[in-house]
């Protein structure tokens, strides 16, 4: 018998994201752990940054940039690029979950460039059944996510970039009366990019850094008005610094740290999470204005500031490049074992030749729960096509500076 709450259940209250596997005792050992709707949009939809952790805030100009920082975008290397991505989604839970996502961007002058993306997240079909075990029907529960990004240089090495998207969540559909609704949310990011070539003795450098605020925007509601979720409201920080050994091979080494800009869960030790006292308490979290819930994310943790910095994931990756034709990666990514417990290495290879490129991604994941953890064996997909590199499409030739074309995707 397929139920829908636990499978929207699995969704919403981040099982999807790492606490799937852990046990009725472990969850309530992990009661910080914050929940927000849509958590699909706080994973890389692409398989480079995949590979690179879910690195991708200072990497490289792509066709995916208005996903990790639209300031990015007026630094992309051609005039117009495409990349199509799909990732078979829990497979050691179910087999009709998947992860599509579709991105684009076209050059706007030398120096700016606007992008258009979507993400669309399949979850099946539930079939429910009534008390007698009869059928009652079925459901797909889907979400997806319109964005529309633009990257404007202000100068040969500093961009900054803005997108704004449209998020629908159909999480739970209409059975024994049940008034569910979709959530649906406008959404804001905010981008800057410096990106800086520099000779240290006889060696060529680019050193880049990156910072994003993304889905800023109203909460969803699904079925319970006084039980509203926040967006995943996310600062990313990162950098990049890619060394070019001679004229064929480059190695970059990135990292980045995101931090959930979502009120903090209430809790205390020893306590069960529906303690009616407890219940109230984050009845009152929920219902914050979401500026005073962005700002007070800094410091409303039970724990205080351990616990704020536990509330920081890190991402790491390397990625060499040979002839801007091959290109292996390696990646990690780290989250605290009370705040989720994702933690899993990435291994990817890509291939880059004239217009198309792609690129593959799989995860190991390690940890407490590497043995049952829901996201082994993901796999992610992506192809690429870029179209007319600037120096060709532009008498002047270049992007406006040599800023970003060290490493050429």
């Amino acid at each position: 018998m397929h139920s829908l709450f636990s499978r929207s259940r699995l969704f919403l209250l981040g099982g999807l994201l790492a606490v799937a596997a852990t046990s009725h005792a472990q969850s309530e050992q992990n009661q910080g752990v914050i929940t927000t709707a849509v958590p699909i949009l706080t994973l890389s939809p692409d398989a480079r940054a995949s590979a690179l952790g879910e690195a991708g805030v200072a990497t490289s100009p792509d066709a995916n940039s208005g996903f990790f920082n639209a300031g990015k975008l007026g630094f992309v290397p051609y005039k117009y690029g495409a990349s199509a991505s799909y990732s078979p989604w829990l497979r050691n839970i179910t087999d009709d979950m998947s992860l599509s996502y579709l991105s684009g961007y076209g050059k706007i002058g030398q120096r700016s460039a606007l992008g258009a993306s979507l993400m669309y997240f399949d979850l099946g079909t539930i079939d429910y059944r009534t008390g007698g075990n009869l059928p009652a029907g079925s459901f797909s529960p889907k979400e997806y996510a319109l964005t529309v990004s633009y990257g404007q240089q202000l100068t040969d090495n500093f961009g900054v970039g803005i997108s704004a998207r449209y998020i629908r969540s159909n999480l739970v559909g209409t059975v024994n009366g049940n008034d569910a609704r979709p959530g649906n949310a406008a959404a804001v990011d905010l981008g800057a990019y410096y990106s800086k070539d520099a000779t240290i003795g006889t060696g060529l450098y680019n050193l880049a850094f990156g910072a994003s605020i993304t889905n800023i925007g109203n909460k969803i509601t699904y079925n319970d008005a006084e039980n509203p979720s926040f967006l995943p409201t996310s600062l990313k920080l990162g950098t990049a610094l890619t060394r070019e050994i001679d004229q064929y091979n480059k190695i970059t080494l990135v990292f980045d740290a995101t931090k959930l800009l979502v009120p903090s869960p209430y809790y205390e030790p020893g306590v069960l999470r529906n303690d009616p006292r407890i219940v109230a308490r984050n009845r009152e979290i929920a219902n914050k204005p979401i500026v005073s819930a962005m700002l007070g994310s800094f410091n409303d943790a039970p724990g205080g500031f351990k616990e704020e910095l536990r509330e920081i994931n890190l991402s790491t990756g390397i990625e060499y490049n040979y002839n801007d034709l091959l290109y292996a990666r390696g990646g990690y990514f780290y989250e605290a074992p009370d705040k989720g417990d994702r933690q899993y290495v990435s291994l990817g290879l890509g291939v880059r030749y004239q217009v198309f490129g792609i690129d593959g991604t799989y995860l190991v994941p390690t940890g407490n729960n590497s043995q049952n953890n829901p996201l082994a064996q993901t796999i992610r997909i992506s192809l690429h096509f870029n179209l007319n590199k600037l120096a060709e499409a532009f008498d002047e030739g270049g992007a406006g500076g040599t800023s970003g074309d060290l490493p050429t995707n």
